[in-house]
């Protein structure tokens, strides 16, 4: 090969002014003070990535409750466990969320939480002597209360709040379900069968709780046909509730219902194939727009508890 020198001095170069770009000052970070509200904060974040994903996030719930289009919201577990109960409750009184779903273990650390005020047992303590997920109040109680709720014809999430509310266990108040069920807001639970501590207990019926679970899968795919224009929130479900999700997505889409301009939002501290797949991406396909939001339940959720609630003062 023959050793060619290039002229630089030759390159075809434009003025900057004339190129697009991708970053402008005009977008940036404003200066924070001391005394700054958490609406304010959100206000100044820079209009890049997560933080102008989180504004428009915003945005739509706010448009979807003005237009009196439907906001669900799907939670794991975790969510409860790190104490963000109450601000669901805030969203809840304020009408701003119109269904819950539920993994089988969120009913769990709900109903410690209003029975005994504490929740979360240590798992490696347990483990070893068989002793983990023996709660004797949480497999009786819980357990009965399915029981009931099938003789009933009643779906999982409902006979949970039914009894927290009624048998005015202490901490009720505190309760999502036994607060939904005091609300009529729809709650529902979607197990997978040995997944959870009270199927290990004696007092466990696999067909009631087989039951009352497919009731609610059906009473979900109800609230989903309504989605259009609406939002749907997956918060801390890396696998259950996706699945269901998307499942209730075709079913009612084959049934007729068009679901379209639908905005769906994963929040978790990692991102996972299935809630990006099953959430953000596969629903919207062709009308409608998907985010995630990646970062600590405890610090992300409370932000955009903030934001919406900022915005409905305005």
């Amino acid at each position: 090969m023959e050793n060619i020198e290039l002229d630089k001095r030759k390159l075809k170069t434009y003025a900057l002014a004339s190129r697009p770009s991708k970053v402008s000052i005009s977008r940036f970070a404003r200066k924070l003070n001391s005394k700054e509200s958490a609406a304010s904060l959100i206000d100044k974040l820079p209009g890049f990535l997560a933080a102008d994903d989180l504004k428009k996030v915003i945005n739509a719930v706010i448009t979807a409750h003005q237009s009196q289009h439907p906001i669900l919201l799907g939670m794991g577990a975790h969510v409860i466990k790190v104490g963000l109960t109450p601000l669901i409750l805030q969203l809840l009184e304020k009408k701003i969320l119109n269904g819950i779903a539920l993994n089988g273990a969120g009913i769990i650390h709900d109903f410690e939480l209003a029975f005994a005020g504490h929740t979360s047992e240590e798992v490696t303590d347990g483990i070893t002597g068989g002793n983990f997920g023996m709660a004797q109040e949480t497999g009786e109680l819980l357990n009965r209360a399915i029981l009931l709720g099938d003789r009933e014809g009643l779906g999982l999430g409902t006979a949970v709040g039914k009894m927290i509310w009624e048998e005015k266990l202490p901490h009720r108040e505190s309760s999502l379900l036994g607060q939904c069920y005091r609300m009529q807001v729809p709650v529902t639970v979607h197990v997978a069968i040995g997944t959870d501590i009270i199927h290990m207990h004696a007092a466990a019926d696999g067909a009631a709780i087989g039951r009352t679970s497919f009731k609610d899968f059906d009473k979900f795919c109800g609230l989903v046909a309504q989605l259009e224009d609406g939002v749907y929130i997956n918060l801390g479900s890396a696998v259950v509730l996706p699945e269901v999700f998307l499942k209730a997505i075709s079913l009612v889409r084959n049934l007729g219902h068009q679901v379209n301009n639908l905005t769906t939002v994963n929040m978790d501290f990692k991102r996972h194939y299935r809630s990006f797949e099953n959430v953000v991406k596969r629903p919207t396909l062709g009308s409608g727009q998907g985010y995630q939001l990646i970062g600590h339940h405890e610090i992300m959720f409370p932000l955009l508890v903030a934001g919406i609630l900022a915005r409905l003062e305005e």
